[in-house]
């Protein structure tokens, strides 16, 4: 009874859907080896992804053991030998067979970056969080011709991966549609003490609308875009406020289901990532909850350009289990008074006191004796008062008058006297 009322609280909404999700004549499920993606390649040399994240750093400090990571996509492809026996049975929202089995591959490669081994050799291609438990729960269609899920589906997965033990979710595609039911299974998973992490979709070219994401646009949810090598965003990774963070998802070396390796682009690989980043932090810091957890991984988080498609920054998994957040909540200092000034102080500052005073007193000195000095200076070469000095004029020579001749004169004869 309990099965037949699952089974038709899964079918009857899509059945009175005005245009049904899934009226295209498609199989809800191929089996492997079935028109499924072909299989990948044997090796690809190096992981760029791994080198930006410092995996090789991260791995001796945690490895993710004792945490499972639940991925709500196509499924999970147990029998990727690169996966050894971590794959859970999981479960199946929607269409027919084992969660455990992916078909269409999206899934098995999300889980690829969160919990993949190497195979040897020189293949260095691995998970982040190489010791997790994966937890599949298919919420869209396991078609390689392409699916999606719905906001009933999605919010099925996340209740499902919540009951059944996981510690992180990763959600691999996104819906378009603000859902209640799917807002409320968001709360109820962050209430348990779980931590959502969701892509915010690959609808943000210049060609496409942009639309607002779910469920990474609700609180409780890392929202998670992609960037290339270069540190770029990917052109497709959508842009908005619901961006938490971001990952690399552009040539994403990962697994293939089946067996082998595949380079993929998306915001899903991106959003592995930080799930596996999550994962790796759950294990290290046990005694954090989910929004600490979350809050965490933001705050340690690479600076990366400013706007709506970065949002904190990359991810940095060697950070977050290394670095120690201070809380930036407010808090109440603890009042202080001031010691009473010792006798040693007193005297100290006595002595300061009186030598500043001698101080300024010989510099007040010093600037009077040199005035004075300058005054005197002054009025010697350019105002000092005097008589002015008598010009020298040489005697003036006295001028003879006409000599008095009386001795060698001549008699002046008189006229005979008549």
């Amino acid at each position: 009874m309990r099965t037949a009322a699952l089974f038709l609280s899964i079918i009857v909404p899509i059945l009175a859907a005005p245009v049904p999700a899934f009226a295209a004549p498609v199989p809800a499920f191929a089996a492997p080896g079935q028109n499924c993606a072909k299989p990948g390649r044997d090796q690809i040399d190096g992981s760029w992804p791994r080198a930006m994240l410092q995996a090789d750093a991260v791995t001796p400090l945690e490895n993710g053991a004792g945490i499972t990571v639940a991925v709500l996509s196509t499924g999970v492809d147990a029998g990727q030998p690169q996966f050894g026996n971590r794959v859970l049975a999981g479960a199946g929202v929607i269409g027919a067979g084992r969660a455990n089995q992916d078909c269409t591959g999206t899934g098995t490669q999300v889980a690829g970056v969160i919990s993949g081994q190497r195979a040897g050799g020189d293949n260095d291609v691995a998970g982040l969080s190489p010791a997790s438990r994966i937890l599949p729960v298919r919420v869209m269609l396991d078609d390689p011709a392409g699916s999606e899920p719905t906001a009933n589906s999605l919010a099925q997965g996340i209740t499902v991966a919540v009951q059944n033990g996981a510690d992180v979710v990763v959600v691999a595609e996104p819906v378009y549609d603000d859902d209640r039911d799917l807002e409320a299974a968001v709360a109820t998973a962050a209430a348990r003490n779980v931590v959502v992490v969701a892509a915010v979709g690959d609808l943000g070219g210049p060609d496409e609308p942009n639309p607002k994401p779910y469920p990474a646009s609700y609180p409780n949810v890392l929202g998670v875009g992609a960037i290339d090598q270069t540190g770029r965003i990917w052109p497709d990774s959508q842009r908005g406020g619901f961006v938490d963070l971001v990952a690399p998802g552009v040539a994403v070396p990962t697994l293939q289901t089946g067996r082998g390796l595949v380079e993929v682009d998306g915001t899903a690989v991106a959003a592995g990532f930080v799930g596996a980043a999550a994962a790796l932090t759950r294990a290290r810091r046990p005694g954090l909850t989910a929004a600490e957890t979350a809050r965490h991984l933001v705050a340690t988080a690479s600076p990366a350009p400013t706007g709506p498609a970065f949002g904190a920054g990359v991810i940095n998994p060697y950070a977050a289990l290394t670095a120690q957040v201070v809380d930036t909540g407010a808090r109440r200092l603890p009042a202080l008074q001031a010691p009473p000034p010792s006798a040693d102080a007193t005297e100290l500052q006595r002595r300061t006191i009186a030598l500043t005073g001698a101080g300024i007193a010989a510099v007040l000195v010093l600037a009077l004796l040199l005035a004075a000095a300058a005054v005197r200076r002054s009025r010697r070469r350019h105002w000092r008062p005097g008589l002015a000095p008598h010009l020298h004029s040489p005697p003036e020579p006295l001028e003879p008058g006409p000599p008095v001749m009386l001795l060698d004169a001549e008699p002046v004869e008189s006229a005979p006297r008549r």
